[in-house]
């Protein structure tokens, strides 16, 4: 499983021009489902993100996280993440786990979060989504749950 971990002042997602989700101050995740991917992918890289020290403490070090600031993360599915573009111009999709098996993977990660305590909005999966965000910092980092980066 793949994330793309971005800290935001505010962030939205909207489908047929709908802002279906939306939070002002924490983490927008784009999360990418693979193949392999599994529940412990999944528990694993929601208590990971929620506790990043990503947040400024007092002296504006990064010594916070999520859950320390108060803050709230808005969860996109992105299958793109497992796009290997490796040859040729056209990327391929293989890693990525089909539909069937990555939407109950991607909501239970959004449940997971939220049962971590993190108010938690959501893109909706499978859909053409259009986002907005204003990255604070920035701040933008790569997760793996396998450790490939």
């Amino acid at each position: 499983m793949r994330a793309v971990v971005q800290r935001v002042s505010e962030a939205c997602v909207r489908v047929d021009s709908e802002a279906i989700g939306e939070i002002r101050g924490g983490l927008l995740v784009f999360l990418g489902v693979g193949r392999e991917d599994g529940e412990k992918d999944v528990d694993f890289l929601a208590e990971k993100i929620s506790n990043l020290r990503i947040f400024p403490d007092e002296a504006q070090k990064m010594n916070l996280s999520l859950l320390d600031a108060g803050g709230a993360m808005l969860v996109v599915s992105q299958f793109t993440l497992h796009g290997d573009c490796r040859k040729g111009r056209r990327p391929a999709f293989i890693a990525a786990a089909p539909p069937e098996r990555a939407e109950p993977l991607y909501e239970r990660f959004v449940a997971q979060v939220g049962k971590l305590g993190v108010p938690v909005a959501a893109g909706r999966f499978g859909a053409m989504m259009e986002v907005e965000l204003v990255n604070d910092g920035p701040v933008t980092l790569l997760l793996d749950s396998k450790g490939a980066f």
